[in-house]
């Protein structure tokens, strides 16, 4: 069954939304003059971090990761992953533990490595501005989260004046970077009258493998064995190449508005191409994601209030395979020392692992803002999601083989939610908020099989290869519908004594579902459960039908000493998070299919989700002042400093890939057109590690990099060196190096798998430039 060109949902919440907007405003004069159109006023509690239009210019042409334009952001840090993929962290907790969205849009990963993150979906061109709501989220912008929300945003429209006719603009733009021959561009351009706008935009961006700061393979596949060794003839990679960081991706949006009064109609078209990204911490790469996507809103100022409503339908097509630095062939069930040459497909040859991922996800958000006084404040809203997905593996030989592998079959995820919100402003001084949201979230899937069968098995004897009969049956014969019933709450203050001060303290209990591979991938088998991996550990992952959400409850607060003017500030936030229910792990003995009763050290092992207790603390330290202001120019320092510590409850034992101790100190310049930097960037060594997982350690280093950038009327030039002086560092968050080889080979003596003990390096120097011009 070729779910690849299976029919798509229809679009009945679409139509819902064409069929309740007031058509008739459009026609209305025109009483808003040459405008961004803009959603209703932000939420004031707690107060955002927000990077700017300014901040988001000042890194886009050094990096291609929407994600990574969060680094100066306090509390974020983030998983290593693909280059233009890596999944941002709150304080300790990341990816489905945040709530993600874009332009509004709950986007789901789809890929059971997470190779398709929401962030991934946006060039960093395209980005117009990003909140951040780090662990205390109020409920009408969280949900389903545990962690924060992180709300990205593109371009608003923009219409021409009263009397002005039309108003045409754009912009195009290149980049390149020396390390890895990162390359692109990007184009903008957007036609507008008084109520009607048209936009385009386009952003390409493609590079090939990173270079470390120096060799680091020596040991890669054990002592003397081939470290140059990638399973393709002819082709091997230096002792200082990543392998597999290369990636191309393509990002298009169209744009249609139309507004009438106080009233806008927005319709936007997206499309992904993303022909290859390579994967340096997991055994199979990205080697094609196809996204389409519909968003629809209505925007409309009343009286009374506002109300803002949106329908949205995202169609994904996910393949994953062994890219170019990966060994493809494989003969006598993986035999790991084979060459890597064609052999005839079949139960002793195997041409690669193909994996397929389709699924579709409809969403519908209505919410009211409601003025109830001048100073209180209602909002109120509801929201609908229907997700579906499909991820099967087709026999590819040997011990894939002969029929299709069902990992997730007729996955649903629907998620219904209500909420309320009242913001109060009590006096000058002080402002609170409180807030109470409900989420209703049902799943289910249907029967499986491996790949030794092409019917459903219900009975577990005999067991099959790699337990695949015994697996599924007893997955089939479970009862796999589950229905969660979530509750979260927030409750914060803003207290304000002096114009130099300002203090905001509050508490959250926030709920998570477990995503559908958490619940639903079935297999003990070593070989698929490798498949099933986003931490980039190396390991592999079993789901669990009986997991239970996860529930936080955060207390955090922000002291904020400043200037009246801004013009120096200093920040703290102190925050203690502790989750019941928290989805961990427990390595898993697949041939008995039970826990483990001693842990395996020091290598690869198979792992199940569980659910036990955790806890998390820490503290975001921030700041700037100026220096000096002088005929070369002003002057001035800024800095963060991150900490944070997780634990889990049950077990004792440190919880997965946690930051350690972290900082960045930055020398600003700005004169005229010029603004300039020197960072020092600075990280602890990792030595709190997760021994269930064989978490690597890491060591601590510092790095240095360069900053400029010249803006003119309508030309911006940006250039800076990344790693000045050649640093070769680990990454924390980077996961296990498995970026050559032969990665899909289960034999540990094997003179071409990757071994356990190499974390995936960071890049060396990197120069880079961007050139930017608006027309």
């Amino acid at each position: 069954m070729d779910k690849k060109n299976s029919a798509r949902l229809p679009l009945k919440p679409l139509a819902f939304i064409l069929a309740t907007t007031p058509l008739a405003a459009w026609s209305q004069e025109t009483q808003l003059g040459e405008v961004v159109i803009t959603a209703p006023k932000e939420v004031p509690l707690p107060k955002t971090s927000i990077v700017d239009a300014e901040s988001l210019h000042f890194l886009r042409a050094s990096t291609s990761d929407t994600a990574s334009l969060l680094r100066d952001v306090p509390g974020m840090s983030f998983y290593g992953a693909g280059g233009v993929s890596s999944l941002p962290a709150i304080h300790g907790l990341a990816d489905d533990r945040l709530r993600i969205k874009v332009d509004g849009m709950d986007l789901i990963s789809a890929c059971p490595n997470h190779m398709n993150p929401a962030l991934s979906y946006l060039d960093p061109s395209q980005v117009e501005s990003i909140k951040v709501y780090a662990g205390i989220a109020p409920v009408s912008v969280g949900g389903d989260s545990i962690g924060g929300s992180i709300v990205a945003e593109t371009a608003a429209p923009v219409f021409a004046a009263p009397g002005q006719g039309s108003l045409s603009k754009g912009e195009a733009g290149t980049f390149y970077r020396s390390n890895g021959n990162a390359r692109g561009g990007n184009l903008a351009a957007s036609y507008a009258t008084e109520s009607f706008n048209i936009s385009l935009t386009s952003a390409i961006a493609k590079s090939d493998n990173y270079k470390a700061g120096d060799n680091f393979k020596e040991r890669i596949f054990g002592a003397g064995n081939d470290p140059y060794f990638t399973g393709r003839p002819g082709h091997t990679l230096p002792l200082d190449e990543v392998g597999s960081t290369a990636y191309e991706t393509r990002n298009h949006t169209l744009g249609l508005a139309f507004k009438g009064g106080d009233h806008l109609f927005e319709a936007k078209l997206g499309f992904q191409d993303m022909p290859y990204q390579l994967w340096p911490n997991q055994r199979m790469d990205l080697l094609g994601n196809d996204q389409k996507r519909l968003n629809l809103r209505y925007l409309g100022q009343f009286s009374w209030g506002s109300l803002d409503a949106r329908a949205y339908h995202e169609d994904v097509d996910h393949f994953m395979d062994f890219g170019a630095d990966k060994k493809y062939w494989y003969n006598n069930a993986f035999g790991p020392d084979w060459p890597g040459t064609p052999c005839t497909v079949g139960a002793t040859c195997a041409a690669g692992m193909p994996m397929y991922t389709a699924s579709q996800n409809t969403g519908l958000v209505v919410k009211a803002d409601v003025s109830l006084t001048s100073e209180d404040l209602l909002r109120v809203g509801t929201e609908l999601q229907r997700y579906r997905l499909d991820d099967w593996w087709p026999a590819s030989g040997a011990g894939m083989w002969p029929n299709t592998f069902w990992n997730v079959r007729d996955g649903e995820r629907d998620r219904t939610a209500l909420f309320g919100e009242w913001e109060k402003r009590v006096d000058p001084k002080w402002m609170t908020l409180a807030g109470l949201r409900y989420e209703r979230v049902d799943m289910d899937a249907a029967m499986v099989h491996g790949y030794n069968l092409n019917t459903f098995p219900t009975n577990p004897s005999p067991a099959g290869p790699g337990n695949q009969t015994r697996d599924a049956a007893n997955f089939n014969n479970a009862d796999r519908s589950k229905t969660d019933h979530n509750w979260d709450m927030t409750l914060l203050a803003h207290y304000t004594p002096s114009p130099t001060q300002d203090i905001e303290f509050g508490f959250a209990h926030k709920t998570r579902s477990p995503n559908l591979h958490e619940r639903y991938a079935w297999s003990t088998w070593t070989m698929a459960a490798l498949m099933v991996n986003w931490a980039g550990d190396g390991n592999g992952y079993i789901g669990n039908l009986n997991l239970k959400p996860e529930k936080a409850n955060t207390v955090s607060a922000t002291f904020d000493w400043h200037a009246a003017d801004r013009s120096w500030e200093f920040k703290a936030t102190p925050y203690y998070t502790r989750v019941t229910d928290y989805i961990d792990a427990i390595q898993w003995d697949g041939s008995n299919n039970t826990a483990r009763t001693s842990l395996q050290t020091n290598q690869f092992t198979v792992l199940k989700f569980v659910n036990q207790s955790a806890r998390l603390y820490g503290i975001d330290l921030s700041g700037q002042m100026p220096l000096a202001k002088t005929g070369a120019g002003e002057f001035g320092l800024k800095g963060l400093l991150n900490y944070t510590n997780g634990e889990n409850r049950d077990t004792g034992d440190e919880l997965y890939n946690i930051m350690p101790l972290n900082g960045k100190l930055a020398l600003t310049h700005r004169l005229g057109g010029w603004n300039n930097a020197v960072e020092l960037v600075m990280v602890k060594g990792k030595d709190d590690v997760s021994d269930v997982r064989n978490e690597m350690k890491t060591p601590g280093y510092s790095l240095v990099n360069l900053r400029a950038s010249h803006s003119w009327k309508s030309v911006r030039v940006d250039f800076g060196v990344e790693n000045l002086f050649d640093k070769h560092h680990y990454l924390p968050l980077g996961g296990a190096y498995l970026g050559q080889g032969t990665t899909m080979s289960s034999s540990t003596a094997a003179a071409t798998t990757p071994k356990w003990g190499t974390p995936v390096p960071g890049p060396g120097r990197s120069l880079y430039t961007g050139l930017n011009v608006q027309f």
